[in-house]
């Protein structure tokens, strides 16, 4: 599990364009150009320690060491397999990428997309690399994941049965860009056979940062293949497939030659008049480089020859190079799903019109504060994270001829692949949106976290739903909607279950994430306390830590209704800092009035969420129990709450409920005292992080060195 820390230091690289392509993290902080130079200083071709040339980077089962698969396998390099090995020779093309015996089409498909521009193909594999000048064995390559572009260095070892390649290769033998380009992403994901079998669209998202919608073919929204060429207008990145029934139809040709269970991609769509006639035509690859549709339209069949010259040139027909042409209508019969990539206005720098506006934020479920599940289940579903996005404008020339506003919504969850080889299964998600309307919120501009409470939640419907919860790495779906401001709920479908996401939405249109402002309301002060406060605190009319600490647990242990532990010196030290407004170190009667007043707040407020009259708090009541006391707290608040205060049964007796929200106080007090300009952020020496008191240490001491891993507001 992240730590708090590496979340924060996270965030801050990210404010300082860390994890932009131009500036992508360095994966196992490793780093090419430094690499490259002490590889030329040495005289020594570089060898990666962190993906060796061992049998662990090649897989875990079929591809395990003591597997038959991986008998006779010898790693070697480009220059002992050929006299003249090229990086890229002529420009990268499809040709380039055939599959070998590893089952990753689908990544191949996606590959042989990048090649159809060259901008996408230069994030992806930076240029300038090669076998001669200043030649060191070592390549890089640049990948998207789940939010970041990671430079990821490799060496140029490769697995070969034969003197062949055993996976992907050029079809001339002597081009290597896209060998390098699978190991690189093998090495991302821990080995070659943690990339067996996946979706074109896993590729496509983490070669661009796009985001990819799914169509089923059978069921063709009638502007599809105008929704197709405006894609490929715009860069985008397509790729389809022929679903199957069963195991062993797996790569089974059919009688035209399409392989079932097998990914392609979609590489042009065009018109072509044929015998008077407009006929719309798709172009698909086969990363096999071979296997072609020989149904109408394919290389040499008979349609050819009523096209003009002209016409056949423009669409650069070449036979058997595992491309083909099909009409339209063959295409939707024949395959079952087409997966579009739509990418980020900074993917392409063209001026068409049609890019995406984008947004992206990270979340988390925990067990105990965040992971409520989906709506069926009702007592914990509001305690997801919530994110508003406020959509002003509607579309411009829409299909249908009524305003709207369109957007994408993608919910991803984190570390699909290495679950894979961990063998765990992923969760089912998906995701819920909501009209939020005026519930007297106070928003604030370019914030994401937002928590709309049961009482709001469960009494509408959703507006809009993600199509399916199901246990793949993204669930996305397209949505239009009036104007106006809407809650995106992600879930597991059920709850208790921990995992890590980013949500992600595209609009055509500029949109605005908005938040719920935190304020903190105190209590005025009853003159006719004072005759009780003498009895209490004696004749210094001065109430000490441990007078407190003796007060409080008096009061407790009377009460049969309230579970605790007891008030802890901890916590009253903490009390008394945060209502010691004279810097006595003890609380007087104005002190001590507004104490009392907030402890019996805090009471009603306990006993309010004490819904089974057990005397605890369930961690799911937390969040609403704390915004009922003035304080609206984000997941990752909440969830350092849970691991600081609840039991092993995520329950919170009352004086942790007391601690914690005196503690919250204490924080938002001490960060709107630092805060500059209403800017949100603050700023902190060394010894400002030793004294500052964070939720998931014992009282935050200045002594505590590790203080600064919890959350601070």
């Amino acid at each position: 599990m992240t730590s708090t820390a590496d979340r924060l230091a996270h965030q801050q690289a990210k404010e300082h364009g860390i994890g932009t392509n131009k500036s992508a993290v360095k994966f196992k902080e490793q780093d090419y150009e430094a690499l490259r130079q002490q590889c030329l200083e040495r005289g020594r071709l570089f060898e990666d320690n962190y993906f060796p040339a061992e049998p662990r980077s090649l897989g875990y089962n079929d591809l395990g060491p003591y597997s038959p698969n991986t008998r006779g396998l010898v790693w070697k390099r480009p220059t002992e397999l050929c006299s003249s090995p090229k990086f890229i020779d002529n420009g990268a093309t499809r040709t380039d990428i055939c599959q070998g015996v590893l089952g990753d089409c689908w990544l191949l498909a996606a590959i042989a997309s990048l090649t159809l521009d060259n901008q996408i193909l230069a994030r992806v594999v930076p240029p300038g690399q090669s076998f001669t000048e200043n030649y060191a064995g070592i390549f890089h390559f640049q990948f998207w994941q789940f939010g970041d572009w990671v430079d990821v260095v490799v060496d140029d070892r490769l697995p070969t049965r034969d003197g062949k390649l055993l996976f992907v290769h050029s079809a001339e033998g002597s081009e290597f860009w896209s060998a390098l380009l699978e190991k690189a992403y093998a090495k991302l994901h821990g080995c070659y056979e943690a990339l067996s079998g996946g979706n074109t669209i896993e590729g496509f998202e983490d070669f661009t940062g796009g985001i990819s919608e799914i169509y089923t073919l059978n069921k063709a929204p009638p502007n599809l293949f105008q929704i197709m060429q405006k894609a490929l207008k715009l860069g985008s990145l397509m790729g389809c497939s022929i679903d199957i029934s069963s195991a062993y139809e797996t790569e089974a040709v059919t009688s035209l030659k399409l392989v079932k269970g097998h990914a392609y991609s979609v590489t042009g769509a065009q018109e072509v008049n044929y015998r008077g006639r407009t006929v719309q035509l798709v172009r698909v690859r086969n990363p096999w480089g071979q296997v072609e549709w020989t149904g109408p339209w394919s290389d040499g069949s008979r349609e050819w020859n009523y096209i003009s010259k002209d016409e056949k040139s423009n669409l650069n027909h070449v036979a058997e190079d595992g491309e083909f042409w099909m009409s339209y209508s063959d295409f939707i019969r024949h395959f079952s799903k087409l997966e579009i990539c739509n990418l980020t206005p900074d993917t392409l720098t063209s001026d068409q019109v049609g890019h995406w506006n984008n947004y992206q934020f990270e979340g988390m479920w925990r067990v105990g504060s965040t992971a409520g599940g989906c709506r069926n289940h009702t007592a914990t579903f509001s305690s997801n994270p919530q994110f508003v996005v406020r959509l002003e404008d509607v579309d411009d020339d829409p299909l249908d001829g009524k305003d709207g506003c369109t957007f994408l919504v993608g919910l991803m969850q984190k570390d699909a692949r290495k679950k894979k080889q961990l063998r765990q299964d992923l969760e089912t998600i998906g995701f819920a949106i909501y009209k939020v309307f005026s519930l007297g919120f106070i928003l604030y501009k370019g914030c994401s976290n937002v928590h709309l409470g049961p009482d709001v939640l469960l009494r509408q419907r959703a507006v809009a739903m993600s199509s399916t919860f199901i246990n793949m790495r993204e669930v996305c779906d397209r949505f239009r909607l009036p104007p106006g401001e809407y809650a995106i709920v992600p879930s597991t479908f059920d709850p208790h279950k921990n995992g890590s996401f980013i949500l992600r939405v595209f609009s055509e249109k500029q949109a605005v994430t908005e938040d719920v402002s935190e304020e903190i309301s105190e209590s005025d002060v009853d003159p006719h306390f004072k005759r009780l406060f003498k009895q209490i605190a004696g004749n210094d009319m001065e109430v000490s830590v441990f007078e407190l600490v003796r007060i409080l647990n008096n009061v407790m242990s009377h009460r049969s209704d309230i579970k605790t532990d007891g008030f802890s010196l901890e916590t009253a030290r903490l009390i008394v800092s945060l209502m010691d407004k004279d810097e006595s170190s003890m609380l007087g009667l104005m002190e001590f009035h507004l104490l009392w007043h907030k402890i019996q707040k805090y009471l009603e407020i306990f006993k309010h969420h004490d819904t089974d009259n057990s005397g605890t708090m369930s961690s799911h009541e937390m969040r609403a129990a704390a915004t009922e006391a003035g304080f609206h707290v984000n997941s990752a608040v909440l969830q350092a709450i849970v691991s600081r205060y609840a039991d092993a049964q995520y329950a919170i007796d009352f004086d942790s409920f007391v601690g914690c929200l005196i503690k919250l106080e204490m924080l938002f007090k001490m960060f709107k005292a630092l805060e500059r300009h209403d800017s949100g952020k603050i700023e902190l020496d060394m010894q400002q992080v030793r004294a500052w008191p964070c939720l998931c240490t014992p009282g935050g001491h200045p002594d505590d060195r590790d203080s600064f891993s919890g959350v601070c507001l």
